[in-house]
């Protein structure tokens, strides 16, 4: 379970961040590609905002693009390590501003002061009582038309019957047998990607309606995976004048999209083609 002890010591100080987060663009062909072609269409009706707040930054994967889109933008990150890495490599520019944070509080953040906040391919490693602590500060935090884009788990809603399959501790066993590789294939033991277990899309939706908030849309997404073990939840004030309908969309298809986008990407994209030109 990645629980936040578990978040802080692989983020700051255990992972090998040589790559600064790139790696984890590469089935998208890049971030570029995953950028423009799997994330901005999802957010393109609330950016540019004039103040974005991005939680878990990590290197800056997502900050490179954000940072045009906003006049001020406040990253916040549990890891000492990610906000000196952003520092460093954002130093330059004068809008952004930088935040640790115990994992949970966003009290450095001032009140009615944030038009979009993002975060993505981060929360998916919370459980749910770190999402709810954050939820229930986004009612303050956000303008009245203010809205949030949280990328978090759905791996609550795709635990197995048999529960002790998914513990760690058992998949040595089931591997000396041969059936772990059986088990994952058939879905009983599904691919983890260190998400949280305790949360759903069920859930946010109920922790925002408690915390004077709303879904404004859910889509729940695979990852490398059959089954949707994530979610995309859009989150708005009740006060806001955004509709006041749930969209929800179960979509199996994301890993298409990739597959897709990784394609364009050796024709088009930007790194590809850098690294080409440099090698002439």
């Amino acid at each position: 379970m990645p629980d936040l002890m578990w978040n802080r010591q692989t983020w700051d100080g255990s992972y090998d961040w040589t790559q600064a987060g790139e790696e984890w663009s590469e089935t998208w062909g890049g971030s570029d590609m995953q950028w423009f072609g799997a994330i901005l269409p999802r957010i393109h009706a609330f950016i540019p905002a004039d103040a974005i707040l991005e939680i878990a930054p990590g290197y800056g994967r997502w900050t490179q693009y954000l940072q045009a889109h906003c006049r001020r933008l406040h990253i916040v990150d549990l890891s000492t390590q990610c906000i000196d890495a952003c520092k460093s490599r954002f130093g330059q520019l004068q809008h952004i501003t930088y935040s640790t944070t115990d994992g949970k509080s966003l009290a450095m953040v001032p009140d009615n002061s944030v038009d979009f906040c993002f975060s993505f391919d981060s929360l998916v490693h919370c459980e749910a009582d770190v999402i709810e602590a954050y939820v229930s500060q986004l009612r303050s935090k956000l303008t009245i038309n203010g809205v949030a884009f949280i990328h978090h788990s759905n791996f609550g809603n795709h635990l197995p019957p048999f529960r002790r399959l998914l513990s760690p501790t058992a998949h040595p066993a089931l591997h000396r047998l041969g059936l772990l590789s059986r088990f994952k294939e058939l879905g009983f033991v599904p691919y983890e990607h260190h998400r949280g277990r305790s949360m759903t899309a069920e859930k946010m939706r109920s922790m925002a309606d408690a915390h004077g908030l709303r879904c404004l849309s859910q889509e729940t997404i695979n990852w490398g995976t059959r089954r949707p073990i994530d979610c995309l939840s859009t989150i708005v004030r009740q006060d806001s004048a955004w509709p006041r309908h749930t969209v929800f969309r179960e979509n199996r298809q994301f890993m298409q999209e990739a597959a897709a986008l990784r394609a364009l990407s050796d024709l088009y994209g930007y790194r590809r083609l850098l690294n080409a030109a440099s090698r002439r």
